[in-house]
Parts: structure tokens; C-alpha cells; sequence
């Protein structure tokens, strides 16, 4: 029975080793990744020849078009999550799978550009695992690879089961964070609302 426990115990040991060594892994890439992706477009616009032209963005012409993606270290990257009041900044992948998710949040479905960006990572503590920490008015930035910014406002934190897929992703919120809960029971997830600019 000792030596049972004991088993147990290292064998729990060991798995806590792998967990915290898994993230900071991953916190690693991640790091590694924004570095390479491009920041925010300057907030004064180019200087054109007429003055009364404004520069349009081509996703508001066309905001049916796909995001633009850079590829590094053999991975396609749609731009930049940043939450301010969690300290975290995260390479946003172009699509997502299981291998994927372990080294940076992927995009789910859905577009920036459109208003139905659903965003999904693991729950490392330094990709999605504080979530839950969020509260209404917290902000949320996503940077795209030509530099666009959008502003986003937390509207509500859920819980929803594994399979309300539907109820994920076809919903009236502009941007929706998820990511397992602690056992993989169910799903943590952030309701966020677009804003014009950052709420000082």
C-alpha cells in the first residue's frame, strides 16, 4: 500500500513537472513569435497629396476578405492578441489544430474584419489560464499582420459545455475567447464587444 502511494505521489510530482515545463515552453514560442509579428499601424495616418482623401483599409472595403497571414518558423500567424490587465501578449495562428494550440492561441473560425472572431488556446497560465481574471470593461486588443488594430471591451465571462459549438461560435459578440477549464469539462469563455478606441 506504501509503495503504492508513493507511486501515486510521483507520479502526481511528475505530471506537475510536466505541466509547468509545458508552459513555460509555450510561453517561450509565444514570446519568441510577437517579436517577429508587426505592431500597431502609427496613429497618425499618412500623409496624402489631397487632403481631403482619407486612406481606407482594405478590410473595411472588403471585409469579406481573408486576414493576411506571415508565416514564421513554418506556421501561418493572423497578427497579435494583447490583454492589458492580464499583462499578456500572444500570436494569434491562422487556424487551428491540437499541435497548434501548444505553441500559441489559434484562430477558431471567424475574422477580425467581420465581427465573429472566436479565438480559441490552452489553458497554460501564460496563454489563456487566467481568463477567468478578466471582468466587464476589461480591454482586449488584436493587431494584424499589416498593423490594424481593433479595440475591444469585455462584455461577460461563460461556462459553456464541449459540444455548444453552435452556441460558440454563432453568437452577436464581435470576439470570443475560450479555453478548457481545469479538467477539460467544459469551456471558459470571454464575451467581447468592439469599440472605436481604447477606453483610457
Amino acid at each position: 500500500m506504501m509503495a503504492a502511494g508513493f507511486l501515486l505521489i510521483a507520479a502526481a510530482l511528475s505530471l506537475t513537472v510536466y505541466n509547468l515545463w509545458d508552459d513555460r515552453r509555450a510561453d517561450i514560442e509565444s514570446e519568441k513569435v510577437v517579436g517577429q509579428l508587426p505592431g500597431p499601424s502609427p496613429a497618425a495616418p499618412p500623409q496624402l497629396e489631397d487632403p481631403g482623401e482619407q486612406e481606407i483599409p482594405d478590410y473595411i472595403l472588403n471585409p469579406k476578405m481573408d486576414m493576411p497571414v506571415m508565416e514564421i518558423d513554418g506556421n501561418d500567424y493572423i497578427g497579435t492578441l494583447s490583454i492589458p490587465s492580464l499583462e499578456l501578449s500572444l500570436p494569434v495562428m491562422s487556424e487551428w489544430s491540437y499541435p497548434k494550440l501548444r505553441i500559441a492561441p489559434c484562430r477558431y473560425t471567424g475574422s477580425a474584419y467581420q465581427g465573429n472572431f472566436v479565438i480559441a488556446a490552452h489553458n497554460y497560465r501564460t496563454h489563456f489560464g487566467l481568463l477567468g481574471d478578466l471582468n466587464a470593461g476589461d480591454q482586449v486588443e488584436f493587431t494584424d499582420t499589416d498593423g490594424n488594430t481593433f479595440f475591444y471591451e469585455v462584455g461577460e465571462v461563460q461556462v459553456l459545455e464541449p459540444t455548444a459549438i453552435e452556441e460558440m461560435v454563432e453568437s452577436d459578440w464581435d470576439l470570443s475567447l475560450f479555453t478548457c477549464t481545469l479538467g477539460g469539462r467544459t469551456r471558459l469563455t470571454v464575451r467581447c464587444k468592439k469599440i472605436e478606441e481604447p477606453i483610457l
